[in-house]
């Protein structure tokens, strides 16, 4: 079991494998929009042409088995579903699918199962999204939240057990301070969700106790900067509001099952991990500074659901907060209630572009301002004019 240390707490990190392996890589009414989320306006190109992600989808199947034929396997096996990967689907699911087949694209450039068709197909998806001056500004202010409250520790992990302990001693090393100091910050989260039959993982970015002593409920909080000092719109706090809801859906899911039902088998299977691989030296020695009893993977994931057992279910009352990036300064910060029917529903649209269920949508009528800021637009069917798409299909059917 997870003990205490009298130490400056420390959050573990990696420089080599495991940030290769597993980056994922992030008013109390409910807004009522519809999910999911499509466009009007583009009916007649959304049905005149296909996407080219479907068309690289389709060619690409053929080769594959059918156990793998979803994006949430081909995409996310042995990683699970990330919570951001919940939000950026409910931002733009067709940003996605080109965000996803652009990065296998990259992947398998040049590679023989990759015609010189399905080259040409993947060549729009070279956009990619850029770490731009506001999204690095943003990375660095977490960094900077980060160490006001904890050390940062660098250790040399071996494999890929070693990747997965890294999160789960971060998680206990975090929850400690949780429990003795009131504030923990960048906690990991490596959840099943029962009712959805997957695991999710994501990184919290502020979990507090609350000043009222007959009070016990962790709070989740989730900042976020502005690289202009603006309020955030509306489809920009709701996306918000769901990644704290995911949050707090995770969290109460391994309360719920910390004293039974918890999956251990499940998870060593499904992220394929060897129960009983001893740990690295670095992460010995970081789970002995920490005070946690562990040689195998196996045994911290016992300690990580001990862990559990000590905590409650989060606060329904969840914190949403903006900050200036210029100084750091509170733009807007709602507190809005948890609505567990909501994200289940936010959760199952999710699920059903994910699982290929259905095809992609794109943005409401009301959100096409999304599409001044993605980079895939110049591709985009949604953004074509009637000409275009015309021409598109008459290429495509000629071939």
């Amino acid at each position: 079991m997870a003990g205490t240390s009298s130490k400056t707490p420390i959050e573990i990190v990696s420089d080599n494998f495991a940030s290769a392996a597993c980056s994922p890589l992030t008013s109390a009414a409910i807004p009522t929009t519809p999910t999911p989320s499509s466009a009007s306006k583009y009916p007649k190109n959304a049905i005149s042409i296909h996407s080219f992600s479907v068309q690289a989808k389709r060619s690409t199947r053929k080769k594959r088995s059918r156990v793998a034929d979803t994006l949430l396997h081909r995409f996310r096996s042995k990683k699970g579903l990330f919570v951001t990967d919940v939000t950026k689907t409910e931002w733009c699911e067709k940003q996605m699918e080109f965000s996803l087949f652009h990065e296998e694209w990259k992947n398998n450039a040049g590679q023989e199962w990759c015609s010189q068709k399905q080259m040409d197909l993947a060549l729009v998806f070279r956009g990619g999204r850029e770490k731009n001056e506001a999204m690095r500004a943003g990375m660095v202010r977490h960094v900077q939240l980060v160490k006001e409250i904890q050390a940062t520790v660098k250790v040399k992990v071996k494999s890929r057990e070693d990747v997965m302990a890294l999160k789960l001693v971060n998680f206990i090393n975090g929850v400690n301070q949780l429990l003795f100091e009131g504030l923990t910050r960048e906690l990991p989260i490596v959840s099943f969700a029962f009712a959805q039959g997957i695991w999710m993982v994501g990184k919290i970015d502020e979990v507090c106790m609350p000043k009222s002593k007959k009070d016990h409920n962790p709070i989740l909080v989730e900042t976020k900067t502005r690289f202009q000092d603006t309020v955030p719109s509306e489809p920009q706090k709701r996306n918000g509001k769901i990644q704290l809801m995911c949050y707090k859906y995770l969290w109460d899911n391994l309360v719920a099952h910390a004293h039974h039902g918890f999956p251990s088998k499940q998870f060593f299977d499904y992220f394929e991990l060897s129960p009983q691989r001893a740990l690295s030296e670095d992460l010995l020695a970081a789970c002995f500074d920490s005070g946690i009893s562990a040689l195998t993977l196996d045994e911290l994931v016992i300690c990580y659901q001990n862990t559990w057992k000590m905590l409650p279910r989060a606060h329904n009352k969840l914190v949403l907060r903006y900050e200036s990036q210029r100084d750091q300064s509170v733009l807007d910060e709602e507190k809005f209630a948890y609505n567990d029917g909501w994200i289940r529903r936010q959760i199952k649209s999710c699920l059903e572009f994910w699982l290929e269920q259905r095809e992609a949508t794109y943005v409401a009528e009301e959100e096409e301002w999304k599409c001044r800021y993605c980079d895939f637009a110049s591709e985009c069917p949604a953004c074509y004019t009637d000409s275009e798409a015309q021409k598109l299909s008459s290429d495509y059917s000629s071939e």
